[in-house]
């Protein structure tokens, strides 16, 4: 019998001060068995960094060809396509093909810094593409604020990014590896 996902609920509640975007996230979260908790929290947080009243997840971690976050227009196009962890580089390439911004979020510490160090040349090439790390423990403090029914508040200020819940508070400023090309 095949394992099913665990839902999780959360509120959201964003102030980006960096964007001025403030809005309160209704959100269903499907976890995949094979998802653990802490990459199921860094999609939590991706989508907080980049929060849009149009900003979606993936249908996760088993469908290929399809982001872990996603921005589309109201004409379908991509317009911003996140992807999570460690992606094969023709596949970040070919996402930097179909939409018109590629997120890279990295959340693994050392395992990410070598996955740069590999790709980080041939995809500098990707003009549309930012690669950002979260810092080495970041993932497993994310994962502590885990609950089948959450109310957080993401707080953005000046690159810093603040996760609150009634469990704790986890803070992290992301490491820009690449930016968009234009856009600093």
């Amino acid at each position: 019998m095949a394992l099913k996902a665990t839902v999780h609920r959360a509120e959201l509640q964003v102030s980006d001060l960096d964007r001025h975007y403030y809005a309160t996230h209704t959100l269903t979260l499907a976890q995949h068995p094979s998802e653990t908790d802490a990459r199921l929290m860094v999609r939590l947080l991706a989508f907080g960094l980049f929060a849009d009243e149009r900003l979606e997840f993936g249908r996760g971690i088993s469908s290929e060809g399809e982001p872990d976050v996603w921005l589309r227009s109201l004409t379908g196009d991509i317009e911003h396509w996140i992807e999570l962890g460690q992606p094969e580089e023709a596949d970040v390439r070919r996402a930097c093909g179909r939409a018109r911004k590629v997120t890279v979020v990295g959340y693994s510490g050392r395992g990410f810094g070598l996955w740069w160090e590999k790709n980080g040349a041939a995809l500098a090439r990707c003009n549309n593409l930012q690669v950002i790390e979260l810092p080495a423990g970041t993932a497993d403090a994310l994962a502590a604020l885990l609950a089948r029914g959450m109310s957080l508040q993401c707080l953005i200020q000046e690159g810093e990014v603040q996760l609150m819940a009634e469990s704790g508070t986890v803070s992290v400023t992301p490491i820009l590896h690449q930016a968009v090309a234009g856009r600093g």
